[in-house]
């Protein structure tokens, strides 16, 4: 039988996007509803690192449970890492994405090519009921287009081109994305650190 993970999360896309990915593992995710807690919590750390354990301690607290948090965000090396941990209240928090899109192509405006490089990072802790706390970080690079492009991704992802796949993570399909996306790297990893800390044990 299959352990259950509380996720941090409210988001249902999110979920299933790492259920896929942990399907051959021996965890199932749910989500923080699906366990029954609503609490609202406040990420005030200054990295990626920071704020996943913040969501992940502050659900384990009160769950008893072991719970995986993560913290995403997109990287422009030409506006010094902004929007950075930022990522979601850019522009504001309730500011649609296609918004915060065109303000990030605004300031871009006239920069070349090679100035344009950017990556999405994404950091995932993993807390556990005696207090131990696990985290794996990855990012994939790119660069930023001067228009959006593609459908099938969400927020950041029609305007963050992979020259190696010569498209947008917004033309990808899931499987692909999900293959190389930063979250899915850093699954990844952190099933791998969970399977040989099982293995300790």
């Amino acid at each position: 039988m299959k352990k259950k993970i509380i996720f941090a999360t409210k988001n249902k896309g999110k979920i299933k996007e790492i259920n896929l990915i942990m399907k051959d593992s021996n965890y199932e995710v749910i989500s923080m509803e699906e366990a029954g807690i609503n609490i609202e919590i406040v990420e005030d750390g200054t990295t990626f690192e920071e704020n996943a354990i913040i969501k992940a301690k502050a659900v384990s607290d009160i769950s008893n449970c072991i719970v995986m948090a993560d913290d995403s965000g997109l990287e422009v090396d030409y506006l010094d890492k902004a929007p950075g941990i930022y990522s979601a209240r850019f522009g504001g928090e309730n500011t649609s994405y296609s918004i915060k899109n065109k303000m990030i192509i605004d300031k871009l405006q006239g920069v070349e090519e090679k100035d344009r490089s950017a990556r999405f990072v994404c950091a995932i802790a993993t807390a556990y009921p005696d207090g131990e706390v696990i985290t794996a970080r990855e990012s994939i690079e790119g660069f930023i287009l001067s228009e959006e492009r593609g459908s099938n991704g969400f927020g950041y992802d029609p305007i963050f081109y992979v020259p190696e796949y010569e498209c947008t993570t917004a033309e990808m399909n899931k499987e692909l994305k999900n293959k190389i996306s930063h979250r899915g790297k850093a699954l990844r990893k952190m099933k791998q650190q969970m399977e040989y800390k099982e293995k300790q044990i």
